[in-house]
């Protein structure tokens, strides 16, 4: 896949958790400061992760100044116009929802680049697309996602699995990695929509 194919994505996946963050952050009733904060840890918490575990230093967002304009941009327009969507309880979801599918393959797509093996890519992948969330769960003081029996990780290998085995069908790369996104989001929306999650093992 071309490199400017996946920085599209890399994008995209950056609005969409900047806006979820700051959706959540105004949920809260933070201050515009608080808001920015949460836009920021949720946008690029896992990118960071992922790129010190690969050695790719300095993290990407530090030596790409567009990425902080774009999560500035986006919490500012979430905060002016957020209030006409705050009756709208399912767009912090999609928005999650989106980041999740955008994010997971472009962990996967660099751990490809670096020659990892299936499993280390995905891994990679579920950490581009959850940590971010964990870190901004955190510092509102929530259980993260990620913890609790939502389907979360799952999807984000979910959507990894599938890719790859659209690989191994020669399916075209940018189709694969496209039906990827989708999949792993639609798991995500599905699983909250008809109430489908991992067992527990607690009693009521």
């Amino acid at each position: 896949m071309p490199s400017q194919f996946l920085y599209i994505i890399d994008i995209l996946g950056t609005i969409a958790f900047a806006v979820s963050g700051a959706f959540l952050a105004m949920e809260k009733k933070l201050d515009p400061f608080g808001v920015l904060v949460l836009s920021f840890v949720t946008a690029i918490g896992g990118g960071t992760l992922r790129d010190m575990l690969i050695g790719n230093l300095p993290v990407g967002w530090l030596t790409n100044p567009t990425a902080t304009i774009v999560i500035f941009s986006s919490a500012v327009v979430t905060m002016f116009f957020g209030r006409y969507l705050k009756h709208l309880t399912t767009t912090l979801f999609i928005f999650d929802a989106l980041g999740l599918g955008l994010f997971t393959i472009v962990g996967i797509k660099l751990g490809l680049q670096k020659q990892f093996s299936t499993g280390i890519c995905i891994a990679l992948g579920t950490i581009t697309g959850c940590f971010g969330g964990v870190v901004r769960d955190v510092l509102l003081n929530n259980i993260p996602l990620l913890f609790r029996k939502e389907i979360y990780a799952l999807a984000c290998i979910a959507g990894g699995l599938f890719y790859f085995l659209l690989r191994e069908m020669n399916v075209n790369s940018d189709t694969a990695t496209i039906l990827s996104i989708l999949a792993t989001s639609a798991i995500r929306i599905l699983a909250f929509r008809f109430k489908i999650s991992l067992p527990s093992f607690y009693n009521k």
